[in-house]
């Protein structure tokens, strides 16, 4: 068998094999010359109907000026192109195909040109639900991103770049996670999209993200696996959607129901309070009156009347206190004002000048002359006095008793320092009790145990604190928090 009759048996089989849709066009005049049993299959027509017809058959109408074109402008460049058009079969129906002309060959004189035709419905079909998909993805109002098999950006929907300020541009190749983080971002959240991340996992998470211009926004964020028919990953897909409105409500209810919580604590200590203390003096009066009653002797009447006198005066101090307590608890939106310190403190010495004669007090005051803070008025006088009381009442009796004021300031309080080096407090034993109502610590007759309560509930009410550091015998510093917010 020589050369030619094996080439020919060559071009033979793959022309009756091929899965392509072979056609052989007479370049002159375009008329079909051959065609193989797979071009029957696609286009309806049979050999008889092809052989010898113009290729013009094949094409819808509105193609066939295009088709026409692309066909003559290979004729003139003899090279290998391919193209997308559609063919009509016999029966009617328009089949998209990618058309692939090869070089021309002469034989005998004769040119021809063979056209490969591939029926491509199936990959339009996917290309359509792709661009459905696409735009439904552009379109969308929650956020979709979606990343390679490293967790770095490929592509973002407008949603995304809308929400968090960023150009496409800018995000891929980038990890979203690291461009979203701030400085109040959770670790741990952060974290657990990293651990999921490589493990190839789906997660569902919640977490403060940051904008570009760094604003703050809560973030649902679902991110899912994308695995090919091998189980090999292709990409992660984070769909997300922007719920800091919901967010900041839970946050805002969370602190309303820690709020309830606390003045649920306190309404139910101060029932108790009010219960034992006024039943308590309610009792004595009774008892008193009770002895009066009983008595014919107009002189021992007259003895109880004094003692009497007594108790409706602490009564009446009992409900003093109270209703101050109430007032603080209430009053928690009075407006605070700019107050220079050491102009207020000065004020309470001088209230105070016979009772730290007496006491033979030294007070060293460093808090400086231009010193303001922000407080209520009232509070801060009140607070002033108590511990300036305290510093006096609990002084040790074995040295010159001496109450150092000083101060220090950090981004969100100034912070006045009252230490003293009198009796000192076992903070082990009563610093859980110590801001309690009605607790004393030395036995002092005049100590009520409500100075430091409500110095405590004033500060809270000015968004402000109160701490305590203490030794026995080696005195006490008071640090009270003003908020300068």
């Amino acid at each position: 068998m020589n050369e030619f009759q094996l080439n020919v048996e060559k071009f033979s089989s793959i022309f009756s094999s091929a899965n392509d849709a072979i056609f052989i066009i007479d370049s002159p005049n375009g008329y079909i010359t051959d065609c193989n049993s797979r071009a029957l299959e696609l286009t309806g027509y049979t050999n008889e109907e092809l052989i010898g017809v113009h290729n013009s058959i094949l094409f819808p109408e509105n193609h066939k000026k295009a088709i026409r074109f692309f066909l003559a402008k290979n004729m003139r460049k003899n090279d290998y192109v391919v193209n997308e058009t559609y063919i009509e079969t016999k029966s009617g129906a328009i089949v998209p195909v990618e058309v692939a002309s090869g070089k021309k060959f002469k034989v005998a004189n004769n040119t021809y040109l063979v056209c490969f035709f591939r029926d491509i419905t199936e990959r339009k079909i996917v290309e359509d639900k792709m661009s459905l998909l696409s735009l439904a993805a552009s379109e969308t109002t929650d956020t979709i991103i979606i990343a390679d098999t490293n967790g770095k950006a490929i592509w973002a929907n407008n949603a995304y770049l809308q929400l968090t300020g960023f150009g496409l541009e800018e995000i891929i190749g980038q990890k979203p996670g690291y461009l979203s983080k701030g400085p109040e971002t959770d670790p741990l959240a952060t974290n657990a999209m990293r651990e999921a991340i490589k493990n190839k996992q789906n997660i569902k998470i919640t977490i403060l993200n940051y904008k570009k211009n760094k604003q703050k926004y809560w973030f649902d964020l679902n991110i899912t696996t994308v695995f090919d028919k091998n189980n090999t990953l292709i990409n992660y897909v984070g769909v997300g959607r922007d719920v800091t409105a919901r967010k900041e409500k839970e946050l805002e209810l969370e602190r309303l129901l820690e709020i309830t919580y606390y003045q649920n604590n306190k309404l139910y200590n101060f029932a108790h309070i009010v219960s034992h203390n006024i039943r308590s003096h309610a009792s004595n009066l009774s008892m008193v009156l009770d002895v009066i009653n009983n008595t014919s002797d107009i002189d021992e009447k007259l003895s109880y009347i004094d003692l009497f006198k007594e108790g409706t005066d602490k009564l009446s101090e009992t409900i003093e206190y109270l209703n101050e307590i109430i007032t603080i608890q209430k009053n928690t939106n009075i407006k605070k004002s700019k107050i220079h310190l050491k102009e207020e403190i000065e004020k309470t010495k001088n209230a105070l000048s016979f009772a730290i004669k007496e006491s033979q007090i030294t007070i060293i005051n460093t808090i400086p002359d231009n010193l303001t803070v922000k407080a209520i008025p009232a509070y801060l006088d009140s607070i002033l006095l108590n511990l300036f009381t305290n510093a006096i009442k609990y002084k040790s009796p074995d040295r010159s008793a001496v109450l150092e004021i000083g101060y220090e300031i950090n981004e969100s309080f100034t912070i006045i320092n009252f230490k003293d080096n009198g009796l000192g407090l076992n903070l082990q034993k009563n610093g859980h009790k110590i801001f309690g109502m009605y607790k004393t610590f030395h036995g002092n007759e005049d100590a009520k145990g409500i100075g430091l309560f409500m110095t405590k509930n004033q500060l809270e009410a000015m968004d402000g604190k109160i701490e305590v550091e203490s030794e026995v015998d080696h005195g006490s510093v008071f640090k009270i928090y003003l908020n300068e917010k």
